[in-house]
């Protein structure tokens, strides 16, 4: 897997290469690069990435002297891109909500925006696995003792954990893949734990007042059965987006990548179409 160095740390990244338009898939917290698998193949043509950020799931630990915030993590992204030289990127994240973070406020190498089922608005941190990631990280040994318990097949199930998540559960390979850095490395951790105090409940708020002149096109593609996305937080965002469009994807939860990998993949596609 191709690695860049960036101002905070070394980022590991997918590349299918070539030279079709570009699109960056974005995760969610406690995950990596390996939601987008049943994807990527669907976007054959396009130039797609997929790195893997610094969210508890990442192999490479941040540089302690700098700051880890979700702000600091979407300039992060931005600065992926201009490292890469990418510019009228397709940028499309599904559960995180920093790819509205960057283009409110660096939007220039951003040519489009999907929204999937997104952390948004006042939903943040979303439903009660986002609460409780938030609370343990404010706890000595929290975070160590929430993923260790994501090891137990039943107790990833539940609803307070991926169960809300994902009608069709977390494949056990990936499964492993998100968990073992944070289990396995205490400087991960750490920089989980560094993220999650620096979590503000006005993040995404502040976000939507960018983004309400955010100037290109963007599609907010939402699970009709999301819940801990309500679908309302889907339809008010794109609302105020000046250029945005409002789509449902039925029998999936939060996780459409992993649900509705398709169906997700054919809205890409043809919101691509019909704004090229």
């Amino acid at each position: 897997m191709p690695e860049i160095e960036l101002s905070a740390g070394r980022i590991e990244y997918q590349d299918t290469g070539g030279t079709g338009p570009v699109i960056v898939l974005l995760h969610g917290l406690g995950q990596n690069a390996e939601l987008w698998r049943a994807v990527i193949p669907e976007l054959a043509g396009f130039r797609v990435l997929a790195p893997t950020v610094p969210y508890g799931s990442h192999r490479y630990s941040m540089r302690p002297d700098v700051p880890l915030s979700p702000y600091s993590v979407a300039m992060l992204i931005g600065e992926f891109l201009k490292k890469l030289e990418l510019t009228d990127v397709t940028l499309v994240e599904n559960d995180g909500g920093h790819a509205q973070t960057l283009a409110a406020n660096r939007p220039d190498r951003i040519g489009r925006l999907v929204v999937a089922s997104c952390e948004a608005l006042e939903n943040y941190p979303p439903g009660l696995p986002g609460k409780l990631i938030g609370l343990a990280g404010k706890i000595p040994g929290g975070v160590f003792l929430t993923f260790q318990g994501l090891r137990f097949r039943a107790v990833q199930r539940l609803p307070i954990a991926w169960g809300v998540m994902t009608k069709r559960g977390v494949p056990r390979d990936m499964a492993r893949s998100w968990l073992r850095p944070v289990l396995r490395q205490p400087a991960i951790r750490r920089d989980l734990v560094r993220y999650l105090r620096n979590v503000r409940r006005t993040a995404m708020l502040t976000a939507a007042e960018g983004l309400r002149s955010f100037p290109r096109p963007a599609l907010v593609v939402w699970a009709a059965e999301d819940r801990m996305m309500p679908v309302d937080t889907g339809r008010r965002l794109a609302a105020l987006l000046p250029k945005g469009r409002f789509a449902e994807i039925p029998d999936s939860y939060t996780l459409i990548p992993l649900d509705q990998p398709v169906a997700l993949a054919a809205k890409i596609r043809a919101f691509l179409a019909e704004t090229a």
